[in-house]
C-alpha cells in the first residue's frame, strides 16, 4: 500500500502548473558529474509485518547496561508524573510565543523555570531558550564581550572541551580570542589566570564542578577578575550539583550559564538538551533569548507577559543580541515540573549522588585503581587504569565504564572519567568494582 497521498493526476497537474514535464527537470540546474548514477544499494521493502518483526529482533539485541559515565549528559531518575504530564496536548505542541499575551500556560512555565534558575544559581535573572549548555557559555561571552567592549577572553583548560569547541567557532567568526589558563591537580591554575588577567579581558570562564569532576573555588578567582573590570562567567554541566554546592552566585559569579538536562530530561542518544543562562541585573538588556515577567491584568489579576525578546526574528537585526530561533519551552516546563516535585528535597538527592561517587571511589581504588587528582568532587571523577584492564571486557558484562578521557587531554591517555547518579544503587557500584577487580587481578 503506498501512504503517498498524491495521484499520477495529481502530479501532472502540478508538473504543468509549474511548466515541467518530468520530476527530473527539477534537478536539471545540479551538475551530472554529482548525481548518482546508479540505485542506492538498500534492501527492497518489507511489510508492515515484516519490519514490526525485523525492529523485534534488533531491539532484542540491545544489553541493558549500568551508566557510568556522565561528562555533560547525567542519567538521573524522571518521576512518572513529569512523563505523564508533559505529554498533554497543550504542552507538547506549545511552540514560541508569538502571541505571548494569549499563552499564559507557556509563559506561566518560562516564568516558574526562570525563578528556579535564579535561587538555585544566586543570580538577579534568568532566561529560557538556549539550545544546550555549549551555546549557552558562547552566548554568554559573546554578551559579556558586548557589555565590556572588549574581545580577550580567558577560558580554563578543565571547561568541557566541546563546549570550548564551540566557543572557538563562535570567537572566530565573532574577531574574539580565546587563550587557555591551564589546570593543576584538577583545577584551574590560579597563578596562571592571574599573570594573565588585565584590562582587557571581558571574560573568565570556569566550571564547576569542571570536566575533571573537581569542584572550583570561584571566590579565589572572583577578587582578581573583578579588580579588572571582567565578567566571571560560571559553567554548570551538572546542574544537579545545585542542590549542594554554594550557587556560583554566591561565589562572585557574575554569570551562570550551562546545562539543566539533569532536571527532568532523558539523555537520549545525546540530546535534546536544555540551556540556561542566569545573570545580574547589570546584563538585562544585552541576555539572549526571552525574559518572562510577572504583571497583573485591568481585572487584578496575576498574568504573565514577555517582558524583554532580543532575538533578531522579534527587533532589528542590528539591535539583536543573538540570532536563537527555537524555543526549549518543553524541557524547560519538563524541568519545573521535576524541580516542582524533587526540589524540596533537592540537596539530599545531591548528596546521594556525591555519597554513590565516594563508594565507587573507594572501590576502585581496592580494584587497583590510581585516582588522578585530589581535589574534592562531586559526582564524578578521574581514575588512571592498570594498562591490562579491557574495556571491552567490562563493556560486555554490562558496564558502560566511564569516558575515555585520552581522547580530550594527551596526558590523561589511560585514564577514565567515572559518574555516579541516583539510579545506580550501592549493589550495581559493588558488582562495577568486582567486575574491575577481575580485571586487574586484585581480589
Amino acid at each position: 500500500m503506498s501512504f503517498i497521498p498524491i495521484t499520477d493526476y495529481d502530479r501532472q497537474l502540478m508538473f504543468e502548473a509549474i511548466g515541467v514535464k518530468h520530476i527530473d527537470d527539477l534537478f536539471k540546474d545540479i551538475p551530472k558529474d554529482i548525481l548518482l548514477k546508479e540505485d542506492v544499494d538498500l534492501p527492497e521493502a518489507l511489510s508492515e509485518t515484516a519490519a514490526m518483526r525485523h525492529m523485534t529482533e534488533l531491539a532484542e539485541k540491545n544489553c541493558p547496561t549500568k551508566n557510568f559515565a556522565g561528562a555533560g549528559a547525567y542519567e538521573h531518575y524522571v518521576p512518572a508524573a513529569v512523563d505523564y504530564l508533559s505529554s498533554r496536548s497543550e504542552f507538547i505542541t506549545a511552540y514560541t510565543p508569538y502571541q505571548p499575551e494569549v499563552s499564559q500556560g507557556t509563559l506561566t512555565a518560562i516564568f516558574e523555570f526562570q525563578t528556579m534558575m535564579c535561587r538555585l544559581t544566586g543570580m538577579d535573572l534568568s532566561n529560557a531558550s538556549m539550545y544546550d549548555g555549549a551555546t549557552a557559555m558562547t552566548e554568554s561571552v559573546i554578551m559579556a564581550c558586548a557589555v565590556r567592549r572588549r574581545s580577550r577572553v580567558l577560558v580554563s583548560q578543565a571547561v568541557h572541551p566541546n563546549y570550548r569547541a564551540v566557543l572557538d567557532t563562535y570567537a572566530w567568526a565573532s574577531d574574539i580570542t580565546v587563550e587557555t589558563i591551564p589546570a593543576t591537580d584538577g583545577v584551574t591554575d590560579a597563578k596562571s589566570l592571574s599573570d594573565a588577567m588585565d584590562d582587557t579581558v571581558a571574560a573568565v570562564v570556569i566550571q564547576t564542578p569542571n570536566f575533571f569532576g573537581s569542584i572550583e573555588d570561584l571566590c579565589g578567582f572572583a577578587d582578581k577578575i573583578h579588580e579588572h573590570k571582567g565578567v566571571l562567567i560560571s559553567v554548570v554541566t551538572e546542574a544537579m550539583s545545585l542542590g549542594m554546592l554554594t550557587p556560583p552566585g554566591d561565589m562572585g559569579a557574575d554569570v551562570v550559564c550551562g546545562e539543566a538536562q539533569s532536571f527532568g530530561n532523558y539523555i537520549g542518544f545525546g540530546g535534546p538538551m536544555l540551556g540556561f543562562i542566569a545573570s545580574k541585573n547589570e546584563f538585562m538588556r544585552r541576555i539572549p533569548g526571552r525574559l518572562v515577567g510577572a504583571t497583573s491584568d485591568e481585572g487584578g489579576r496575576k498574568a504573565c507577559v514577555l517582558t524583554l525578546q532580543t532575538r533578531e526574528q522579534h527587533i532589528r537585526r542590528e539591535r539583536a543580541t543573538s540570532n536563537i530561533c527555537t524555543n526549549e519551552g518543553l524541557l524547560a516546563l519538563r524541568a519545573v515540573m521535576y524541580l516542582s516535585m524533587v526540589g524540596p528535597k533537592l540537596k539530599d538527592l545531591a548528596r546521594l549522588n556525591h555519597a554513590l561517587a565516594g563508594r565507587l571511589k573507594q572501590g576502585l581504588m581496592g580494584a587497583g585503581l590510581v585516582p588522578v587528582f585530589d581535589a574534592p568532587c562531586f559526582n564524578e571523577f578521574i581514575m588512571r587504569l592498570p594498562n591490562d584492564v579491557s574495556v571491552e571486557a567490562l563493556e560486555a558484562a554490562g558496564f558502560l565504564p566511564g569516558i575515555d578521557m585520552g581522547q580530550y587531554y594527551k596526558e590523561l591517555k589511560g585514564c577514565r572519567l567515572f559518574c555516579v547518579t541516583e539510579v545506580l544503587t550501592p549493589g550495581d557500584i559493588d558488582s562495577f568494582c568486582a567486575a574491575m577487580a577481575e580485571e586487574t587481578g586484585i581480589r
